[in-house]
């Protein structure tokens, strides 16, 4: 594995990861905390579930961190006129960036139109507000070739960002994964946001190395704190 600094100048290490809080149990306390994180660290965003999206909001405004949410979350088998109403109410409130779940089962169905309208449908109300989409796979539940599908349904729907998982599956990111979702999307704009079970830094810079432009996690800190020992 290559240093740190191969792939990154030291400031713009924070700005790979969306700092994650989506435990239904999560309470406001610890929310604001982890606003206060992400703010001390200048993370790209705070990632948190719909209702928390207002506090989020009044705690960062002013600040380069976005506010990012979910929707269909976790298993992505809502009906797509709800997604798209809980997308453009939650950009009404303040989240900036949207990681929304697909629907599995119709990609495995091979209903790729219904898929590609599920998202555009979400990525319709994102533009209207300058908000950015990220599609979550769940990558632990779809063959390669599913995979590579739905990265292509993706980008053909607007989307700006393919995600793995939704750290409620049964697995998270894998080099693999961020790999062959980098070459899927290759040629378009588009970023690969990793995200489950990242839990170390050497896991992050892994990720990374791997073609991760975003990582989603609850450990951030204490990947933070490994990468500036790192330094000492």
């Amino acid at each position: 594995m290559k240093a740190a600094e191969d792939y990154f100048k030291k400031e713009e290490f924070p700005r790979f990861f969306d700092h994650t809080l989506l435990k239904p149990e999560a309470r406001e306390e610890q929310v604001k905390k982890v606003c206060e994180e992400a703010l001390e660290f200048n993370f790209a965003s705070v990632c948190i579930n719909p209702t928390h999206i207002a506090l989020v909001s009044r705690m960062l405004q002013n600040s380069n961190v976005k506010v990012c949410t979910v929707i269909g979350f976790p298993l992505g088998a809502g009906l797509t006129q709800v997604k798209a109403y809980e997308t453009r109410k939650a950009v009404q409130i303040g989240a900036q960036e949207i990681d929304m779940v697909l629907n599995i089962g119709a990609l495995k169905d091979g209903r790729d139109e219904l898929v590609q309208q599920d998202i555009f449908q979400v990525v319709k109300e994102c533009r209207l507000n300058n908000a950015i989409c990220k599609v979550i796979l769940e990558t632990a539940l779809l063959t390669d070739e599913e995979k590579k599908r739905a990265c292509r349904i993706s980008r053909d729907a607007g989307a700006h960002f393919v995600k793995t998982s939704t750290g409620f599956g049964p697995g998270g990111a894998t080099s693999h994964d961020v790999q062959l979702m980098k070459r899927a999307v290759k040629g378009s704009r588009m970023g690969v946001k990793a995200s489950g079970g990242i839990r170390s830094y050497a896991d992050a810079l892994q990720m990374i190395e791997a073609g991760a432009t975003r990582l989603g996690t609850s450990a951030t800190v204490k990947i933070m704190q490994e990468y500036l020992e790192s330094f000492r």
